[in-house]
């Protein structure tokens, strides 16, 4: 069960903060970004089943650290778990990255993990020019401008989204446990859902997944983005085999634009 509740947070944290990503890009190209800032700060309440589960936080500091003598922007995402669920399934979490302000790709990566008694420390240092990735000191290959679980979250949500047509698949080049992972995200159309501050236009999107374990079917997860230019997840949702998943926005500072209700 606690290897189970493991992987099942791993994927979902990766599908929910990984999104999709555009067409590859050259390294170092400029990436215009209308939509985060330094000090926006987004705080999700995790429901399993019925039960409060989990606060988790993804913040841009106010760090400004050179990587070869670039800018970069420094996220940092933290999950705790609380209540009842904190006593049979202790999570400690804790995940950073450097993006590269202009270009939008990553620099540097940790993670910090501390599930239901498994502990894991990753830190991952990227080499773009040369495709090239330090895992915990181990060379391996990457793909052009690979993303790490919170990096593309980031570069996804730049893209100009109003010409994505119901039913249109985007790919993921996502590095998770030191090896390239390919999610599909396929585009359901647009949505209004409920929030703590009134009805917010979404757009829905839907991960293709393989039937397996943690999944009873293909499109057993549901991730909703603002419809506005900080193309912010609002709500996620899983099903799986023992349960249900779900997490919502429930609080926000320093976005760029004001929500579109």
């Amino acid at each position: 069960m606690m290897e189970f509740m493991r992987k099942t947070i791993l994927l979902f944290v990766v599908i929910i903060f990984s999104t999709f990503v555009v067409q590859s890009q050259t390294a170092y190209r400029k990436v215009t970004n209308e939509s985060f800032k330094r000090g926006e700060k987004l705080t999700y309440r995790i429901h399993y089943g019925f039960i409060d589960a989990a606060i988790a936080t993804i913040e841009i500091t106010d760090e400004n650290k050179k990587f070869a003598d670039r800018n970069t922007l420094h996220v940092v995402g933290i999950g705790r778990s609380k209540g009842s669920f904190d006593f049979f399934f202790k999570i400690r979490d804790r995940y950073e990255t450097y993006i590269d302000e202009e270009a939008l790709i990553p620099w540097f990566f940790g993670r910090r993990v501390d599930e239901g008694g498994y502990k894991m420390s990753q830190d991952y240092v990227f080499f773009h020019n040369q495709k090239k990735m330090s895992a915990n000191g181990k060379m391996i290959d990457i793909w052009q401008n690979a993303q790490d679980m919170l990096s593309g979250f980031y570069l996804a949500r730049t893209m100009d989204l109003g010409n994505a047509k119901e039913g249109q698949l985007f790919s993921v080049p996502t590095v998770v446990d030191g090896a390239m992972y390919n999610l599909q995200i396929k585009y359901k159309g647009r949505e209004t859902i409920k929030s703590p501050w009134g009805k917010i236009r979404c757009l829905k999107f839907v991960p293709v997944l393989q039937k397996g374990r943690i999944f009873k079917h293909e499109e057993d997860m549901v991730v909703w983005l603002s419809d506005d230019k900080n193309h912010i997840p609002i709500r996620a949702k899983a099903d799986i085999l023992f349960g249900s998943l779900k997490m919502d926005l429930i609080e926000y500072k320093g976005i760029s634009h004001p929500f579109s209700f």
